[in-house]
């Protein structure tokens, strides 16, 4: 019965989650899907060429679905299963641009890097020290483009995007190390 009454209780308390306002995009609303799509099909290995053991460059992206309202798109790489590890952090893509193999070295006009957790920029592959890992690629689209950063911290971009993102996507492929530490 408490279950119930629980269960009940969290329901109700979630009425009004609808129309309260969402740090994403303003009152009620709630951002559209964009559809991420690589070289990997999501919940699947991502190859050894992207990761640490291999050649370690960026592997192609491609986006669609993107509102028209997006003046600008943040990507952010980062491992779930070690305590969210930036790998990639991009903002100010262009709507309409796509990242090609090893885009991290030349990024499309109007693009910039932020700060992965190795404080750098650029992409860092996929190499996790134990076990199969989860890495998202996340992709939010802005009704603005970001100012006043240089080599911004993920904490700094996710700050400057509050109230900005009209969608986003995420595509999640894994990664487990073939060869022993």
């Amino acid at each position: 019965m408490t279950t119930r009454i629980a269960l009940l209780a969290s329901v109700f308390a979630c009425l009004g989650c609808a129309t309260a306002p969402d740090a994403r995009g303003g009152p009620g609303t709630l951002p559209t899907a964009i559809q991420l799509d690589s070289v990997f099909v999501s919940q699947q290995q991502i190859p050894a060429d992207y990761t640490c053991e291999g050649d370690e460059v960026s592997p192609p992206l491609r986006w669609s679905q993107v509102p028209t309202a997006a003046r600008s798109l943040v990507l952010i790489v980062d491992d779930g299963d070690a305590q969210a590890y930036t790998h990639w952090l991009l903002y100010n893509l262009p709507p309409s641009a796509e990242l090609s193999e090893g885009a991290a070295s030349a990024l499309p006009r109007g693009a910039s890097d932020g700060k992965n957790d190795g404080h750098t920029t650029g992409y860092r592959g996929p190499c996790p020290q134990s076990g199969r890992h989860h890495y998202s690629f996340k992709i939010f689209a802005l009704d603005t483009t970001l100012t006043g950063l240089d080599a911004p911290t993920r904490q700094q971009v996710e700050a400057a995007m509050q109230g900005h993102i009209v969608a986003e996507g995420t595509l999640v492929g894994t990664y487990q190390r073939t060869a022993p530490q």
